[in-house]
């Protein structure tokens, strides 16, 4: 009775709830359909393109390309984004934050459209930043949780400092083209795989790419993601995020492959990232996570074959995106719904699962299937197709083969363990009341796992539409794609037999196997989980010493290191460029010049050495009086009368402030400051040198001829330079004056709390 009144108390909350999904998935829903409405015009006429201005200063436009490769990923992206979209809404259902998680959802799922539409290499990398933002909101959707925030944290830093690499790669790239459109920068491989900067591009794009997708040593973060709700899991494992740096790997093959950089590189890390993950994966005990392990396993397998340039390997690398995302998306919706409705997804607490979860059951055999690689699923085409690749690998066939035949062994003894321990067995005694999920959860998976058979059984569905043009768009030429579901007795169905023997005796022996596991991470000396932390306590430590080192809070030593640092580049450039060296000249100088000159020397003289602040700043106020002198000298009788008002002014408002003020015991006046002296003297020397240099230089201005000739017609006034400050930039003077006002009535303010703070304390006055 209690369960029926909180339904009917809920259920106005929850038709709302009802309503927002449907809106949420028409998103999706249109978006896959205005895609699909392409795949004819892609398959006859190669590619679409559309451009809309953006920053046309800059050359940069928002640009997007629908190619083969563009829209397989397009149609995974918005197509399981449909599926998700529909078991969020029962999986999430009377959450406080649907709506921000439908947001955050939103703007991951459109990021990832843009990134894998975009025809613009900056327009790429724009969107490529938006994924990193969302996928931070949503894998820390439950900020409740410190594991969650640091899960969320971690993903955000390590994909961040990937994005960098990558942003300079993007950027050097499109130095070398000499363009940022994509359709130009993929024509022009020959000429980037020739220059020199090759190398340093290839390393950038590739550290970004890796970084996104989780490829050993940056692997750990994608496991961590756990921590974000089973929605995300499942759209962030199968068809977004991770997939984005495999999506620009094969974007960029045209421009980047073909070398034996391109190839060794992406054939070792990806070799490794499988098989390390693939060990790593079958020793959890928690389902979501093996899943989570099992899919930097893809990952690496794709890299694996995005590294060969022949034609059979990236079809199979092609069509194992598909077969991937499908079964992923299907079982991490199978792991969220057996703990939403058992309340664990631990192996060692479930088993017998079958009896109370059987179209549960249904849909994670299907899809466990099409993992393992079993007839007549796609899965089992994906497998034949990936040992045809690699023995078409020439470089190191029996490398990338032994590779794949080890880690799909693994796999399929993963899949083995997350289809048939939670549903077979015994049925624990607290697992009894357990009940079917609701129609929402369900729908997902049994659609996807069905799309897995379905495509299985008629694979010219995706061949020709899909994987083909991918193909094509990968390697930059036409290629002719068949998928079928039998290939007679051949090595790869050889290899795919070893494969299933080899995966069910692991799955067999899986416990003792899982100990020998556990034994041998021991020896480890630290995993990457933990470098990664003692990394970023590293960092933290290093900041903390720069910024008790650097941001001491004595505002002299930073004006100092500042004007020092300009004094040291300056008169290191004029080094360079051999401006000391060609000889300056130095111009002759009447009486009234030299007495200007020694009335500014004298002043400065005495205003750094004077031990009494009144009379070091009135020779100041002496200093700024032979400045004002060179200026009427010089025909400036303006700037003058300006700077004899300033230094009037400012003399007469320190003296009225040092009157105010307490008296400065000697321990406080430490007089000639010989190192203060050097400073002055080098940035002195630094400027003056500079100026000379400038002024034996041509000197040529536009502007100059500008205003003189629009002075007068325009603003109606023969001083220059008041018509510049208050008509053509009486905005700028607007800004600078308000500016001064502002720094004025915070000192006025801070003067005022020191005068009260004085009187209260009852000091003595400045005499």
């Amino acid at each position: 009775m209690v369960g029926r009144k909180h339904t009917v108390a809920m259920a106005p909350g929850r038709r709302s709830e009802i309503a927002l999904t449907l809106v949420v998935l028409a998103v999706p829903l249109c978006l896959s359909l205005w895609l699909l409405s392409m795949v004819g015009t892609v398959r006859e006429h190669g590619s679409l393109e559309f451009a809309l201005p953006w920053v046309p200063s800059l050359g940069v436009s928002l640009d997007f390309l629908v190619d083969g490769l563009s829209l397989l990923f397009a149609l995974l992206i918005s197509g399981i984004g449909v599926f998700v979209t529909l078991y969020a809404g029962s999986y999430l259902a009377g959450h406080a934050l649907l709506r921000r998680f439908y947001l955050s959802l939103l703007l991951f799922m459109l990021g990832m459209l843009g990134l894998v539409l975009a025809g613009n290499l900056i327009t790429l990398f724009v969107f490529w930043e938006v994924t990193t933002i969302a996928s931070y909101l949503l894998i820390g959707f439950d900020h409740s949780s410190e594991t969650a925030r640091r899960a969320a944290l971690q993903a955000l830093l390590v994909t961040a400092l990937g994005g960098l690499c990558l942003l300079a790669g993007l950027v050097l790239l499109g130095m070398v083209v000499g363009s940022y459109d994509l359709s130009t920068v993929l024509g022009q491989g020959e000429i980037v795989r020739s220059h020199g900067l090759y190398g340093p591009i290839l390393i950038l794009v590739l550290l970004g790419t890796f970084a996104k997708s989780a490829q050993v040593p940056l692997h750990f973060w994608l496991p961590n993601a756990m921590a974000a709700p089973t929605p995300v899991s499942a759209y962030l494992h199968s068809a977004t995020m991770v997939k984005a740096g495999i999506y620009l790997i094969a974007r960029l093959h045209p421009v980047l492959g073909y070398t034996d950089l391109w190839m060794w590189t992406l054939t070792l890390v990806g070799a490794g990232t499988a098989v390390i993950a693939a060990v790593l994966a079958l020793r959890q005990t928690d389902l979501k996570l093996a899943l989570a392990y099992t899919t930097v396993v893809a990952l690496g397998t794709l890299t694996m074959f995005l590294g060969s340039e022949a034609s059979v390997a990236i079809a199979a690398a092609m069509t194992f995106i598909l077969v991937h995302s499908f079964y992923k998306a299907a079982l991490f919706m199978v792991v969220g719904i057996i703990d939403h409705q058992a309340g664990t997804r631990e192996l060692g607490s479930l088993g017998g699962l079958a009896a109370r979860l059987p179209v549960t059951f249904i849909a994670a055999l299907a899809a466990g299937l099409s993992m393992a690689g079993f007839p007549p699923f796609l899965g089992f085409i994906g497998k034949e197709l990936k040992y045809e690749g690699a023995l078409a690998i020439a470089s190191e066939p029996l490398l990338v083969a032994g590779a794949a035949v080890f880690a799909n062994a693994l796999m399929v003894a993963v899949a083995a363990t997350v289809v048939l321990k939670p549903f077979w067995g015994r049925l624990p005694a607290g697992l009894r009341s357990t009940r079917e999920a609701t129609p929402g959860l369900l729908a997902g998976p049994l659609l996807l796992a069905g799309l897995g058979l379905t495509f299985g059984l008629a694979p010219g569905l995706v061949a020709e539409s899909l994987v083909q043009p991918a193909v094509t768009a990968v390697l930059g030429r036409p290629e002719t794609v068949k998928l079928k579901l039998w290939h007679g007795i051949n090595l790869p169905f050889f290899l795919s037999v070893v494969t299933l023997l080899l995966g069910t005796t692991i799955f067999l022996g899986q416990r003792r196997l899982r100990s020998v596991f556990d034994r041998l991470a021991r020896l480890l000396p630290v995993s990457a989980d933990h470098s990664w932390d003692r990394a970023l306590a590293l960092f933290r430590h290093l900041a903390t010493v720069q910024t008790r080192f650097l941001q001491h809070g004595i505002l002299r030593h930073y004006l100092a290191v500042v004007f020092a640092s300009v004094a040291i580049v300056l008169l290191w450039v004029l080094a360079e460029g051999g401006v000391l060296s060609m000889g300056l000249s130095w111009p002759e100088l009447t009486v009234k010049e030299w007495a200007a000159l020694v009335l500014v020397l004298t002043g400065a003289l005495f205003a750094t050495t004077s031990r009494a602040p009144l009379a070091a700043i009135c020779s100041l106020g002496a200093l700024g009086v032979g400045i004002a002198l060179i200026y009427l000298f010089f025909g400036a009788p303006d700037v003058a009368i300006t700077q004899l008002l300033v230094e009037t002014l400012f003399l007469v408002l320190v003296a009225m402030t040092l009157h105010r003020l307490p008296v400065l015991s000697g321990a406080h006046i430490a007089g000639f400051r010989p190192w203060d002296a050097l400073l002055a003297l080098l940035v002195g020397s630094a400027v003056s040198l500079t100026m000379l240099a400038v002024l034996e230089q041509p000197f040529t201005s536009p502007t100059r001829s500008f205003f003189e000739q629009a002075a007068v017609a325009q603003a109606y006034g023969r001083n220059i330079v008041n018509v510049i400050l208050v008509d053509f930039r009486a905005l700028d003077t607007f800004g600078e004056v308000l500016v001064v006002l502002v720094a004025a009535v915070g000192a006025a303010s801070l003067l005022g709390q020191r005068l009260r703070g004085g009187k209260a304390a009852g000091g003595k006055r400045q005499p």
